[in-house]
């Protein structure tokens, strides 16, 4: 099979190789899947330059999300068990840790929900507890894990503003559904914020960068607000000021999504459950903004990283055989 093996640490683009391997042979309570679909994610990125926290030993296969096909024909979404990562023909997985595919979305959609929208799920309703009527603010509201929030957010029922960098990410969050879109190139986020609220600032701020964006959040948060930090696109973790939480009244909240599978994974599938009814009443739909063959994946991954990409990037093996097939 093909499958695409990192030797070196470095850059996505310049370190992944397209070899031809043996299939994985799965261990003790793994399953072998057929990848149908692999969504790309800013972690796969950080195994390529090994500065994730899991690191596998090399050489190894990216790609942490898949939407897999079981040996009966069974549509599933996973997390491939490293080093069997899901840029390849084949991956291998968990099989306790399963969940079926919605009917709702198809390949690429399903391949993009799990991480992202139970990332989403878990930091507004597990942790931060978002009410309806409540004011939302997602940073990078037009990036795959921003855009999850944004959709959770409506249908939740609250308010959402969304923060995005340039007039093109502005169209796609105001597409999403954001009530108020502010483009951070352009626009004082902060006053922007005060504006929109009316001085009283957004009562949930979902996180994924850090950053310049946690001190935007520190500075518009209501008061009982809650800031849920998610992740650190901008590469800079920030040094949160304590006495400020106090003299404001606002809760840091921090989500790290995969300790749920080992401290409460009950959790997960319940969350699942909640993921696939959203998606069927339309509620929520991942937004996919390129699928791209196999042979395409190093160069989609960067562009990831190098953070361009709005939505989610897919990689689907065998979809230029099939564009092709069809075109003919």
């Amino acid at each position: 099979m093909q499958a695409w093996q990192v030797h070196e640490n470095g850059e996505p683009s310049e370190v992944m190789r397209l070899e031809e391997v043996e299939r994985p042979v799965p261990g003790e309570g793994q399953v072998l899947l057929k990848v149908r679909a692999a969504n790309i994610n800013f972690p796969d990125a950080l195994l390529c330059r090994g500065q994730y926290q899991v690191r596998p030993p090399l050489p190894f296969t990216p790609g942490v999300e898949i939407c897999g096909e079981t040996e009966d024909g069974r549509r599933v979404i996973a997390n491939p068990a490293l080093p069997y990562g899901g840029f390849a023909e084949y991956a291998v997985a968990d099989a306790r840790a399963l969940l079926p595919a919605p009917d709702a979305l198809d390949d690429a959609e399903t391949a993009a929900l799990h991480i992202g929208y139970q990332t989403g799920w878990f930091g507004l309703h597990q942790r931060a507890r978002l009410q309806e009527g409540e004011t939302l603010l997602v940073h990078a509201a037009a990036g795959g894990v921003g855009s999850a929030a944004v959709q959770l957010g409506k249908a939740a029922g609250a308010t959402v503003i969304g923060v995005v960098g340039g007039p093109e990410k502005a169209k796609v969050a105001q597409e999403l559904g954001c009530d108020v879109v502010i483009d951070r190139r352009s626009e004082n986020v902060i006053a922007a914020v005060k504006e929109a609220t009316g001085g009283r600032g957004a009562d949930v701020i979902y996180d994924p960068v850090g950053g310049e964006a946690y001190t935007q959040s520190a500075k518009t948060v209501a008061f009982e607000g809650r800031i849920v930090v998610v992740g650190f696109a901008s590469g800079t973790i920030p040094s949160p000021a304590l006495n400020h939480a106090l003299v404001k009244n606002y809760s840091i909240m921090g989500l790290h999504w995969g300790l749920y599978a080992q401290k409460n994974p009950g959790l997960i599938p319940h969350c699942h459950e909640r993921l696939t009814e959203l998606a069927a009443s339309g509620a929520i739909k991942p937004l996919v903004s390129d699928r791209v063959d196999l042979a395409d994946a190093p160069a989609a991954v960067q562009r990831v990283a190098d953070g361009v990409t709005t939505g989610r990037v897919v990689v689907v093996p065998g979809l230029r055989a099939r564009t092709e097939g069809a075109a003919a």
